[in-house]
């Protein structure tokens, strides 16, 4: 739906979870396309950018602002605090907005709560390479979760949505409580057989798919015989991985410079090896097969943070809110409409 020049809209994360609810299928098909457009260079993706504190050091705020040419052109930006200490708190350790710009003249048209968009567009991702680098098969006998928060869950729901099937699940966690609910919940919304493993190594041991989605600051998982050769391992942390498992793998991701950087596990491995050959490619070049993993290695896709994801999700959920009328028009938002009065 296009927006008129001066038309400005909120819309709240109870209307959003509503939509991203009953769209995951769509959401996939969304981020499909939002990959290819990338591919095709219809897309501004410029870097992040982060506001750190000295006295917070482990907290930030990141602006990824992007935009996406072609049909309908449309450009914004999503402002995303990381607050690792909120989870002590019990409250969510991230939170979001997402603006949406008209891309002909640059007003704003929406703001959103972007924390649910955010989740989404990034297990949507997951759940897209799951099943782009799964082979002929596409089947997961069983799936190892490292990490059980919010974007862990959300990654089940998304693979579930896309009808992969998933033998049983496997689950690591440093805090026991959060595994066994995640491993309840599992089993109850979707009746998965599965167990919590108290090491990371019988975790991913057997696991055809392994899911990284922790908040570790520095690389964890060390020894290259952690992962073997035709596992699939969505490494959805930015740190989880040692520069030498990443050296020895066959590695995919969303965006080549936009990966390498801020001392991701595949930026640390460009350090130490001093080139990014080991890069084989995106996930938008395996789905056009111009590429494909090598099963003699682990296949390992690092996905982090392309802001055109979260705009083209975004896009979706306003043309759903605004066809309902399930949004919250803001008249007048803007004072001075006309360039002389």
């Amino acid at each position: 739906m296009t927006s008129s020049t001066f038309d400005f809209s909120i819309i709240i994360g109870n209307t959003i979870k509503k939509i991203l609810t009953t769209s995951r299928r769509e959401i996939i098909g969304v981020v499909h396309n939002a990959y290819l457009s990338h591919h095709k260079n219809l897309t501004v993706n410029p870097d992040s950018y982060f506001l750190r504190f000295p006295n917070k050091p482990e907290s930030r705020i990141i602006a990824l602002p992007a935009a996406i040419r072609g049909e309908r052109p449309f450009s914004g930006i999503k402002w995303i605090a990381s607050y690792p200490q909120n989870v002590a708190k019990g409250i969510p350790r991230a939170s979001a907005v997402l603006i949406l710009n008209n891309y002909e003249i640059g007003y704003p048209y929406a703001c959103m709560e972007a924390s649910l968009i955010s989740a989404a567009r990034t297990a949507a991702s997951a759940a897209l390479a799951a099943q782009v680098l799964a082979g002929e098969t596409r089947r997961y006998r069983q799936v190892a979760f490292i990490g059980t928060g919010i974007i862990a869950r959300n990654i089940l729901d998304f693979l579930m949505a896309d009808g992969c099937p998933i033998g049983e699940v496997i689950v690591h966690d440093l805090s026991s409580e959060y595994g066994h609910a995640f491993l309840s919940y599992a089993q109850k919304a979707y009746a998965l057989r599965g167990f919590f493993s108290n090491t990371l190594e019988e975790a991913v041991n057997d696991a055809e798919l392994v899911v990284l989605a922790t908040a570790a600051d520095t690389p964890y998982i060390v020894s290259p015989e952690t992962f073997s050769a035709g596992q699939v391992v969505l490494n959805i942390s930015p740190r989880d991985l040692s520069p030498n498992i990443i050296l020895k793998s066959w590695n995919v991701v969303d965006d080549i410079d936009h990966c390498l950087k801020a001392d991701t596990s595949p930026h640390l491995a460009e350090k130490m090896a001093g080139h990014r050959d080991f890069i084989h490619g995106t996930l938008a070049q395996c789905i056009l097969k111009e590429i494909v993993p090598d099963t003699h290695k682990p296949t390992i896709f690092s996905p982090f943070g392309l802001g055109v994801l979260d705009l083209a999700v975004g896009e979706m959920v306003y043309d759903q809110a605004t066809a309902s009328e399930d949004h919250i028009p803001v008249d007048d938002f803007f004072n001075e409409q006309k360039r002389w009065a």
